[in-house]
């Protein structure tokens, strides 16, 4: 297929700048995938469309203050490095600006005894990077980090834990899974209360984040690996709700390409980890999930591709043109859609 059949006006002012003062006063776009009815919602109506025995499944990762600002020691020269993910010990992937200043051997120092040294070049403008600090890293990156807000925000975060979910867990994100910023405690035990199971699963979101595709036709695409993991815990109960006929709802594209990955590799769901460079696009043989909450993409992204595999791409294009009349926030402060 070629990228551009993914492609759609959206007017810029449309791009969500900041959170809502309240996770659950989002809109919510209800898109059946059988018979493509749209229904034009408040978030908390999520609520009446899961059962008892449904199962939503939680991307439980949390953002590193990844961005941080520093100095190259022999020049005073400013560079930005993004950090990806860990590799080993202290040495990280990461993503440096410009990257034409970071030379293998380049030392970096952040302030506050944090610096880092380039060990290896990668693709991209990426950076292989070991750092070297006195106390513990992620105290340290507390301190000195900046949250690694997408390029298409250009407001500043007033508040740190608002690009996290109030479910964040497990350290090592680049960027938030943003579907689940909809949710408070209160809403998650209201839904709780109608008998629907919670589970969790972490993907660390990385590069492929901020990985446009650049080729004419997708198949070409190749998606950036990303760590994931499931406990024994959230294997088994998937595995009961599916054997009871429920419906599994996951919750953003990560949770997504999680249990995807998954089911193909094992055949259900079970106990593992590892990395995945999965992409989801259509036609797509659908073997893990029955129904996925997620925010509105980027124009000719692959999260809209994922997106039209579930639901059809002409009936995802109909209901981002009906969200853009409806003036529907865009993006990963904006409003939510329910595929189901």
């Amino acid at each position: 297929m070629n990228v551009n059949e993914f492609d759609f006006y959206l007017p810029e002012e449309l791009i969500a700048q900041t959170p809502l003062k309240e996770r659950t006063d989002s809109r919510l776009l209800v898109l059946d995938k059988e018979t493509k009815e749209i229904r034009h919602r408040k978030f908390p109506a999520i609520k009446d469309y899961v059962q008892p025995g449904d199962c939503l499944v939680l991307n439980n990762t949390q953002v590193l203050p990844a961005r941080l600002f520093g100095v190259k020691e022999d020049t005073g020269a400013k560079i930005e490095v993004l950090l990806l993910h860990v590799l080993e010990n202290d040495t990280w992937e990461t993503l440096v600006k410009p990257a034409k200043k970071v030379k293998l051997g380049t030392v970096l120092s952040f302030g506050n005894g944090l610096k880092a040294t380039c060990t290896d070049i990668l693709e991209q403008g990426g950076r292989q990077l070991t750092f070297s600090y006195d106390g513990i890293f992620y105290e340290i990156l507390d301190e000195l980090g900046k949250m690694p807000l997408p390029p298409y925000i250009k407001a500043q975060l007033s508040e740190n834990e608002r690009y996290q979910t109030v479910y964040a867990k497990e350290k090592g994100s680049a960027a938030a899974p943003t579907a689940g910023l909809h949710f408070t405690n209160d809403l998650l035990d209201e839904i709780k209360a109608l008998g629907v199971n919670i589970a969790t699963v972490t993907l660390h979101v990385g590069l492929g984040t901020f990985r446009p595709v650049n080729v004419e036709k997708i198949e070409s695409h190749h998606m950036h690996s990303e760590y994931y993991q499931m406990s024994k815990e959230t294997a088994h109960t998937l595995n009961q709700v599916k054997a009871n006929g429920g419906r599994i709802i996951a919750v953003g594209t990560t949770s997504t390409r999680t249990l995807e990955t998954i089911v193909n590799k094992y055949g259900t769901f079970t106990e593992s980890s590892g990395w995945t460079d999965i992409f989801i696009y259509p036609p797509y043989e659908w073997k893990a999930i029955n129904g996925l909450l997620t925010n509105f993409h980027l124009p000719k992204s692959t999260l809209i591709m994922l997106v039209s595999a579930l639901a059809g791409r002409e009936a995802v294009l109909n209901a981002y043109e009906q969200a853009v009349l409806e003036r529907y926030r865009f993006f990963s402060f904006g409003d939510a859609m329910l595929i189901i």
